[in-house]
């Protein structure tokens, strides 16, 4: 992977900021820094081309984000994953991806289904990514994958909402990658989750609440019921 080089001539110091705490979250969501590894301050700095102040300020914001943590003040540490950890974020990320499409499917309207329905598309056209001889497509595809879920759930109307689920998302990403990586390369799998999808379509624009809920909420818990029993 290529130095994530960030330049602060052209920007504000605020923006350069969030741009080094983006940077630095996305290495850690998608495991390029590993659960309980040491972040040195001399490999972040030759990292991100970036001085001491900006990467601490990154760090505190992680710290209250609990994707790092402090030991012993003697430096910042990835935030370790655990089984308990696992359950406990699905599980809560279940109920509110569940809240958002229950309320999404009260509230949505025509500009609503469109959006899914473009996103849906995107994501059949993305199945090439997922290619055995470039892993590293898999995060692209991810990210159009996502792109799905949150046009489903941007209809619930409420960005305290969202807000809520942004955040399990992240926190969640750290486990799902290493379903991803193991899984979706699987075509059995893929078109599991192809089908599941096409079944919320269906679901959201019948405006069936009760089985569009029952649908995302089974469909995000897949990857906590493949790593439950895997020693993480």
């Amino acid at each position: 992977m290529t130095e994530a080089t960030i330049t602060p001539t052209t920007q504000s110091s605020d923006n350069f900021a969030t741009q080094v705490l983006g940077q630095l979250k996305q290495d850690i969501l998608t495991g390029y820094f590993k659960p309980g590894e040491k972040l040195k301050m001399a490999r972040l700095k030759e990292r991100y081309q970036v001085g001491v102040s900006p990467l601490r300020e990154a760090l505190s914001q992680l710290l209250v984000e609990q994707l790092v943590i402090v030991e012993n003040q003697r430096g910042f540490t990835v935030h370790p994953i655990s089984a308990e950890e696992m359950q406990d974020i699905y599980h809560t990320r279940a109920q509110i991806e569940g809240l958002c499409v229950s309320q999404a499917v009260e509230l949505g309207d025509d500009a609503w289904e469109a959006g899914i329905l473009a996103a849906a598309h995107q994501l059949k056209k993305s199945a090439a990514l997922l290619d055995e001889n470039n892993p590293d497509d898999i995060q692209r595809w991810e990210v159009i994958h996502q792109a799905f879920h949150t046009a489903i759930a941007s209809g619930c109307a409420s960005p305290t909402l969202l807000h809520v689920r942004r955040s399990l998302y992240e926190k969640a990403s750290r486990y799902r990658n290493l379903w991803l990586q193991h899984n979706m390369l699987d075509n059995t799998v893929f078109d599991a989750n192809q089908k599941e999808h096409q079944e919320m379509i269906d679901a959201l624009l019948d405006r069936n609440k009760e089985r569009a809920v029952e649908l995302i909420q089974h469909h995000l818990l897949v990857p906590y019921w493949a790593l439950k029993d895997l020693e993480l």
